[in-house]
């Protein structure tokens, strides 16, 4: 989720995301998407996003029981190379070396993961702090921690007791580089309370427990949303997007999300109404027909996609749209205006 954390400096604020433990659940979330940042600059709102790449990093040099520094090293460097492995991305990171004096948080204009000792911090597992420049919305200096309150794991099957590193790496990296949360994802209630049954995103802001190592693979909703961000010359040739508006009684809404799901790939990709017009944008689709769906924020931590300020529209009724949407090659399905009902 994200939360201000007061400017740092002038023309400069931090943003802070969490990764929550799987044992201290929030409300089910199902079927939503990759989210960018947008930062309002001169009345406009552009895109949060590193300046030029690659994209450089230092490593925090201390390890916990079970983790080496190496370790940790090694770990987040293939969470690392599976982002940079997207081949409709051009994003690009470089490792640094070690570091004693550069701590994650401090700002000081060096982009740092490491482990900190948070145990207040009883259900966050990682954070993710961006500095940004507010003038341009670029993304000045990034730092991951990892709370070693929890008992961490870099080996490669697992361990039951322990939560993966690389896993919960690959989805920091997602924030370092942009991506917001997703909420493609799907939980149960037990006795202990509610457990991620599955998910269609490393982006879900939810982790699995300990001993899961699922999310070490990116899914389409992660590949189209760091795409999107960092598009290579063939995501623009040989993918397409659909586009359009939400409307309830004729006027456009805020904060609803919309789906689009290819029958022929079983790929899910989607995006938010993302002003009072109700538009939105999905891209990253594979050419075809696309069955559109549009739900409420009802059922999940509004604060983990949007502010809960912002005027969100949550009493309208889940909607397929009547027909399916055809996506072309290389470009926009033409606006589709999706029509909800009240609850």
């Amino acid at each position: 989720m994200t939360r201000a954390r007061g400017a740092a400096r002038r023309q400069r604020s931090w943003i802070a995301l969490t990764l929550l433990a799987a044992l201290l659940l929030a409300d089910a979330a199902p079927a939503r998407a990759y989210l960018k940042f947008g930062v309002p600059v001169n009345g406009r709102t552009v895109t949060l996003k590193w300046p030029a790449e690659p994209v450089r990093y230092l490593v925090f040099e201390q390890g916990v029981d079970g983790v080496s520094a190496t370790e940790f090293r090694d770990a987040v460097a293939r969470a690392f190379a599976t982002w940079e492995a997207v081949p409709s991305a051009t994003i690009q990171y470089a490792y640094d070396g070690f570091t004693r004096t550069s701590r994650p948080g401090d700002e000081d204009f060096v982009n740092t993961l490491g482990f900190d000792d948070r145990p207040e911090l009883d259900r966050v597992l990682a954070s993710t702090t961006l500095l940004l420049d507010e003038s341009t919305g670029e993304l000045v200096e990034s730092d991951i921690f990892f709370n070693s309150a929890f008992a961490w794991s870099v080996a490669a099957g697992g361990e039951r007791t322990r939560f993966d590193l690389e896993t919960i790496a690959l989805h920091e990296i997602g924030h370092f580089s942009g991506l917001g949360h997703s909420a493609l994802g799907e939980t149960e209630l037990t006795g202990a309370g509610r457990r991620v049954t599955a998910t269609e995103a490393v982006m879900f802001p939810i982790a699995f427990g300990p001993g899961n190592i699922s999310n070490r693979i990116l899914r389409a909703d992660d590949i189209a949303g760091i795409s999107d961000l960092y598009p290579s010359e063939a995501f623009n040739d040989d993918t397409g997007s659909l586009s359009g508006r939400v409307t309830w009684n004729g006027q456009g809404i805020f904060g609803a999300h919309v789906t689009a799901f290819n029958p022929r790939t079983g790929l899910l990709v989607g995006n938010f109404t993302l002003n009072a017009d109700g538009q939105f944008s999905i891209a990253g689709l594979v050419p075809g027909p696309h069955i559109v769906r549009v739900e409420p924020l009802d059922d999940a931590e509004v604060a983990s996609f949007l502010e809960e300020d912002a005027g969100i529209e949550l009493d309208f009724r889940a909607t397929v749209h009547n027909r399916l949407i055809v996506v072309p090659r290389g470009g926009d399905s033409g606006s589709v205006t999706i029509r909800v009902v009240s609850k």
